[in-house]
C-alpha cells in the first residue's frame, strides 16, 4: 500500500501543479509552493518503509517546489522562481511560530487533540528550522544552477528553446542531493543511528531521482501553458 499511495501522491501533486498553472498562473504556483512546503514540513517527521527502502515522507512535495522553480525559471524568469522560494521561507517561519504557540495554551478539559498536537508539533521545530535553511540554500542553489545550464546551452548550440530536459535535471539532480545531504544531517543527526541515517539519503535521493525525471514532461507541458498564456494576454493587448 505504501508504494501505491506513494505513485498515487505524486501523480496528483505534480498534477496539481500544472493545474494551479493552468487555472491561475504563477500566482497558483506561489500558493503551491507555499502549502508544499509547509505540508513537507509535517510529513518528513513519518518514517515509512517503501520499495524496500526506509524513508520519510515529505520526498514528494518537496520535489514539488524544485518543479514549482523550475517551471517559474523557465515561464516566468529568475526573479519569479526566488519569490516563490522566498515565499516559502516565510510561510515556514510563520508556521514554526504559530504551531509552537498551539503548545503554549492550557487545555480545557480532557482532549485528546492537544495531546496528539504535543507529540506532532514538540518535534517540528528542529525539523523546520533545518528544512527552513536546507530549503532555502538548495532551492536558490537550484534556481541559480538553472539559469546557469540555460545560459551555457544558449551560447553553446544557439537556441534558447532547446536543451529544457538538461537545463531541468541538471539543476534538479545536482540541487535535490545537496538538499537531500544537509538535511539529513541536520534534521536527523542524534535522533537515528548512522546506517539508518545513510539509508535516509539514500532512500531519499533514490526517490528525488526518479521525482526529478518525471517532473520533465511536467515542465514541457507548463511552458506550453506559459506561451499559451502570454499568446492570449499579447492578443488581449492588441484588440
Amino acid at each position: 500500500m505504501n508504494e501505491l499511495i506513494l505513485i498515487l501522491s505524486l501523480v496528483v501533486v505534480y498534477g496539481l501543479v500544472l493545474l494551479a498553472y493552468l487555472l491561475f498562473g504563477k500566482s497558483g504556483l506561489y500558493c503551491m509552493s507555499v502549502i508544499a512546503t509547509i505540508l513537507a514540513n509535517v510529513e518528513v517527521i513519518i518514517l515509512i518503509k517503501a520499495f524496500g527502502m526506509e524513508q520519510t515522507l515529505g520526498n514528494i512535495l518537496f520535489a514539488a517546489t524544485f518543479l514549482i522553480t523550475d517551471i517559474l525559471s523557465e515561464c516566468e524568469g529568475k526573479k519569479q522562481a526566488n519569490k516563490a522560494v522566498y515565499l516559502g521561507v516565510f510561510s515556514s517561519v510563520f508556521f514554526l511560530l504559530l504551531s509552537q504557540s498551539w503548545l503554549l495554551y492550557k487545555p480545557s478539559g480532557d482532549t485528546t487533540a492537544t495531546d496528539a498536537l504535543n507529540i506532532i508539533f514538540s518535534n517540528t521545530p528542529r525539523m523546520i528550522i533545518a528544512s527552513l535553511l536546507v530549503y532555502a540554500v538548495s532551492q536558490i542553489f537550484d534556481v541559480w544552477l538553472y539559469h546557469k545550464w540555460w545560459n551555457f546551452t544558449t551560447a553553446k548550440f544557439g537556441d534558447k528553446k532547446k536543451f529544457l530536459w538538461l537545463r531541468n535535471n541538471g539543476s534538479t539532480l545536482i540541487s535535490q542531493m545537496l538538499n537531500t545531504l544537509l538535511f539529513t544531517v541536520f534534521a536527523f543527526v542524534g535522533t537515528y543511528d548512522f546506517k539508518t541515517l545513510v539509508n535516509i539519503f539514500l532512500s531519499s535521493y533514490v526517490i528525488f531521482v526518479f521525482t526529478s525525471l518525471l517532473d520533465t514532461p511536467v515542465v514541457y507541458l507548463a511552458r506550453k501553458i506559459g506561451n499559451k498564456k502570454k499568446y492570449l494576454n499579447k492578443e488581449d493587448s492588441n484588440s
